[in-house]
């Protein structure tokens, strides 16, 4: 019973996360954008525009310039769960890739990072007077899910183990579509019922800010309003006239 409900579980999340990313990202993309808006210094070819867009998503760049503490701690949650992530991709392939094999031993000082970084984040929200203002309870409830995430993950490496040779012959089932029997150990179905969770609620929350980063008017703009007028797709065809107003 346990293996057929959260078969069912992660066929739904993946339905969720998939499509419901297709519909996000289709809509940022459809959206229109009137006006030209790029922040400023921005670049004038459209080689600097990818080039930015690249910083931006690598290194986080405007965060940087704007709070170094901040940046710090955003960065380092980030590239601990590029890591984790990394690691987790043993119980989906087989054989193992071996940059898969090296990133093993590193995934679980990662796991660490990303809780202690999640919780610095999270503290940030409650001691900051001006950060507190504007946080909402789904801003809490998001960094809750995240930390139990992690925490529960390295429960089930320092605490209390499970059979990952069963999980892996679980989810290697699931891409097949085969059902193998999943371990019914406590801590991995709270962690396993938190990562459907999540993937669930992502293409809805405030976690899609990386994918949308790519489609911010401000961020993907060329800088050239003097040397070539902006027009936004859908007035294309209209008259010049009302095009203009």
């Amino acid at each position: 019973m346990i293996t057929v409900i959260y078969a069912a579980l992660f066929v739904v999340a993946t339905l969720v996360l998939v499509l419901g990313l297709g519909v996000k990202l289709w809509s940022y993309a459809t959206t229109p954008a009137p006006l030209k808006i790029p922040t400023t210094p921005a670049p004038i070819t459209r080689p600097g525009v990818v080039w930015r867009l690249f910083r931006e998503f690598a290194f986080f760049e405007s965060l940087f310039k704007a709070n170094k503490w901040i940046w710090l701690f955003g960065y380092a949650f980030h590239l601990a769960l590029a890591v984790v992530l990394l690691r987790h991709m043993r119980y989906f392939i087989d054989p193992v890739w071996t940059v898969v094999a090296i990133a093993q031993p590193f995934g679980v000082y990662a796991g660490f990072a990303m809780v202690a970084a999640l919780l610095a984040l999270w503290a940030r929200r409650v001691l900051v007077a001006r950060i507190r203002y504007i946080t909402e309870p789904a801003d809490h409830l998001m960094l809750a899910l995240l930390v139990a995430i992690g925490v529960s993950g390295l429960m089930m490496k320092f605490v209390a183990r499970t059979d990952i040779v069963m999980v892996k012959q679980f989810f290697i089932g699931l891409l097949q579509f085969k059902l193998n029997p999943l371990p019914g150990d406590p801590v991995l179905l709270i962690h396993l019922g938190l990562v459907a969770a999540l993937m669930i609620v992502f293409p809805y929350s405030k976690l899609l800010h990386g994918p949308a980063l790519l489609f911010s008017p401000t961020r993907n703009q060329v800088d050239n309003p003097r040397e070539k007028r902006h027009v936004a797709k859908w007035a294309e065809k209209l008259p010049r006239r009302q095009a203009a107003k």
